[in-house]
């Protein structure tokens, strides 16, 4: 009896010792999540979302991850004198920004940045004698995704640049 309860535990072990390896890269990965994925924007109000997904699995060489944010941009014009006129010459721009791109993996991990926006202003333009600027960008409902269907929701969100008066060429 004592012999059978040894084969037993033996064969078991055997088991699992084989099938951890196959388990970890089965599908091209294990659990792919990411860890974090932080915002910032730009002076000239380009958003950047930085992250870190692991879990991804031995047998994964590189992972194709996407960037979607909703952004508000704020367009006015000023004149030469660095005075915006009274009149309504400024117009509030709203679009749905993506980027993607494919990271190497290293060690079942990749660590990288995608960057979007500001959205243009469209067909919106000033008089002559005045210049456009962009006066402010929002975004918000920033989420990073994966190839395997993975999200996360990046933070601050939503995130705002503040006054830039930037120039438009």
């Amino acid at each position: 009896m004592r012999r059978i309860v040894v084969v037993l535990i033996s064969a078991l072990a055997g088991l699992v010792l084989a099938a951890a390896p196959a388990l970890a890269s089965a599908g091209g990965g294990g659990s792919p999540h990411f860890q974090f994925a932080d915002n910032s924007v730009s002076g000239t109000g380009t958003l950047t979302t930085s992250f870190k997904e692991v879990g991804l699995g031995t047998g994964v060489s590189s992972v194709v991850i996407s960037l979607n944010a909703d952004a508000t941009a704020l367009y006015q014009c000023f004149n030469n004198g660095g005075n915006h006129p009274k009149a309504g010459n400024k117009e509030t721009v709203q679009a749905a920004l993506q980027a993607s791109g494919n990271f190497p993996v290293s060690h079942g991990q990749t660590t990288a940045s995608l960057t979007v926006g500001p959205p243009g202003p469209g067909s919106f333009s000033c008089p002559s004698g005045q210049t456009l600027f962009l006066q402010s960008v929002t975004y918000s409902n920033t989420v990073v995704s994966d190839q395997f269907g993975t999200t996360f929701n990046a933070t601050p969100d939503p995130i705002s640049s503040g006054t830039l008066h930037t120039p438009v060429p």
